[in-house]
């Protein structure tokens, strides 16, 4: 079974969309449009009649609905309904679900209350926003979070995690850990900032892995043709 990306162009990428209930890495430097790509993921979820989750490390729900006001996909309608659940991490909600980080913190208690939370709730699919999430909860982080992603990846549940990262060479143990990574390049030419995304690795799937065009419009982030087409 597979699952629509919400993001246009970007299905045919991956053989027809996303191979369903794994664990993705969405990596990228700043503003490269990795919550833009995480939202149209859950707007799509939601649309479908999937229950969907957000864990923000970064956004308050005003802040994050009011950044995707400007798009035309409906993250802002979507969050209003039962299909959509966001949690603030530092928020009251949140806290119920993450313990503030303390001397004994272990992956855990963060990992049985997430799943717990995932598997309770029938949660289709799930963003973390982001990798900074376990460096923030998880005492020891190395040895914790291949223990809290491998939980991660045995929920039903097709969850995109969010990495900021400069380096597509530099990879982290989420990234050998993922059933796919998907990178996102900034990239200056023609006088400004031109946006590029690749397909790195999805397993049990054929793959394009050149890097192809992104663009922002009204409808939200797009994939383009190759950048050795234009």
């Amino acid at each position: 079974m597979r699952v629509s990306s919400g993001v246009s162009g970007l299905d045919p990428l991956v053989g027809g969309g996303l191979p369903a209930g794994r664990l993705y890495v969405l990596s990228g430097p700043p503003g490269s449009g990795k919550t833009t790509i995480s939202t149209q993921f859950l707007v799509e979820g939601a649309r479908q009649g999937e229950n969907c989750l957000f864990v923000s490390m970064h956004e308050s729900r005003a802040d994050i609905v009011e950044d995707m006001s400007g798009y035309e996909f409906g993250f802002d309608r979507a969050i209003e309904t039962d299909r959509l659940t966001f949690v603030d991490v530092f928020s009251s909600e949140g806290k119920r679900l993450f313990r503030p980080p303390g001397k004994h913190r272990d992956a855990s208690s963060l990992v049985n209350r997430l799943t717990g939370f995932i598997d309770s709730n029938g949660i289709d699919r799930v963003v973390i926003d982001s990798t900074m999430l376990l460096d923030h909860f998880l005492a020891d982080a190395e040895s914790n979070t291949i223990q809290f992603l491998t939980s991660l990846k045995r929920t039903d549940a097709t969850v995109v995690l969010i990495s900021e990262m400069t380096d597509p060479t530099a990879y982290a143990d989420e990234h050998y850990l993922a059933h796919g990574v998907v990178f996102l390049h900034n990239f200056l030419e023609d006088g400004g900032m031109q946006r590029g995304i690749q397909v790195l690795k999805m397993r049990g799937t054929a793959i394009d892995t050149d890097i192809h065009d992104l663009s922002f419009d009204d409808s939200g982030v797009s994939v383009g043709t190759k950048r050795t087409e234009r």
